[in-house]
């Protein structure tokens, strides 16, 4: 259940969820599924350290777990503060492609808010500790953070924010951050720009999940930056963000930012050409055979959930080969 957990988001009874250990319940609370997006996010900025020579593993350790603990501390707000808004009554979009815990009575207020706090206090505890390492922007960037936590169900994602917030929460926030506390206190503009990039990895399945709930939130008065563009902009600027991280990652290639490893994200251009079908077609109003049942009634966001985690681990595995290229040639 723990590999299904960090890989799907399971959908069970609450015999089956009464059956698990704590540990499986809290990967599966929390969506830990996408939890892959900030590892590798936070891989990155590590990378970044390294390859420039300031990596401290004790810090990046600190960073990971904080990170992690931050997006999983959302994850269970977002659906708090849904549940007590009603949002996720009679069979909403959230409550039907995994468990929500509140709505499905497989946690009681008592419980959710105890999972909040626990997991909560391992973010502030990580993130304080990295603030007492490194000094004032370390705090900033930890204020920051904190407050995209608490109040990116709303109020921002329920007037255009949330999106724009990802795009700064899994770029400069992020790699940014963790390249600043891992390297001791260094910044680089150039980081910030790479981290831009990549974030718009992320910011696709975001707005791959909005535009299949387009409706559906539209009717709950949740003003996302779909609903407010319309879907057909919505798909289009999807497609838009994937050909801005490929010609983003040449840019930065080509203007020795990024060494040329970083073009293995190449290989993820099958992976994009089906997700660009997928947007320039119809939704369907039932599951295609072929569609993974698991996923479904994830539609867009699927393809941009496959899409992006190819395209990541290739930039990631990118960066580790340019780092050892880099340390070769050096050495």
């Amino acid at each position: 259940m723990w590999a299904r957990a960090l890989t799907t988001v399971p959908r069970l009874s609450r015999e089956e969820w009464d059956e698990l250990d704590p540990l499986a319940r809290w990967l599966i609370a929390t969506r830990s599924a996408v939890f892959v997006m900030t590892a590798i996010s936070c891989g990155v900025g590590g990378l970044l350290a390294l390859r420039d020579g300031m990596f401290d593993s004790t810090s990046f350790a600190l960073c990971l777990v904080g990170l992690v603990f931050a997006h999983a501390t959302n994850n269970l707000i977002n659906d708090l503060t849904d549940h007590l808004k009603g949002v996720d009554k009679d069979n909403y979009f959230r409550a039907r492609y995994g468990p929500q815990p509140l709505e499905h009575g497989l946690l009681s207020m008592r419980q959710m808010a105890l999972y909040i706090f626990l997991t909560g206090a391992v973010a502030v505890f990580a993130g304080l500790l990295l603030v007492a390492m490194t000094g004032a922007l370390t705090l900033s960037l930890f204020v920051a953070g904190a407050l995209f936590v608490l109040f990116y169900t709303w109020p921002l994602k329920y007037y255009g924010l949330g999106e724009p917030a990802v795009i700064a929460v899994w770029g400069p926030l992020m790699i940014g951050g963790t390249y600043h506390v891992v390297s001791g206190g260094a910044w680089s503009w150039d980081v910030v720009l790479i981290s831009l990039v990549y974030a718009l990895g992320p910011t696709t399945v975001l707005f791959g999940k909005h535009t299949d709930k387009l409706e559906q939130d539209e009717a709950r008065n949740i003003r996302t930056l779909p609903v407010l563009l319309g879907e057909a902009r919505s798909r289009a600027a999807n497609i838009v963000m994937w050909w801005a991280q490929y010609v983003g990652v040449a840019l930065l290639v080509w203007t020795g930012a990024l060494g040329w490893p970083l073009m293995l994200v190449l290989l993820s251009l099958r992976s994009f050409v089906r997700a660009t079908e997928a947007y320039q077609s119809r939704r369907p109003r039932e599951r295609p055979e072929a569609f993974p049942e698991s996923a479904w009634p994830l539609y867009l966001s699927a393809y941009a959930f496959v899409h992006n985690r190819k395209f990541s681990s290739l930039f990631l595995a990118g960066l580790v080969l340019d780092v050892l290229l880099r340390r070769w040639l050096a050495g």
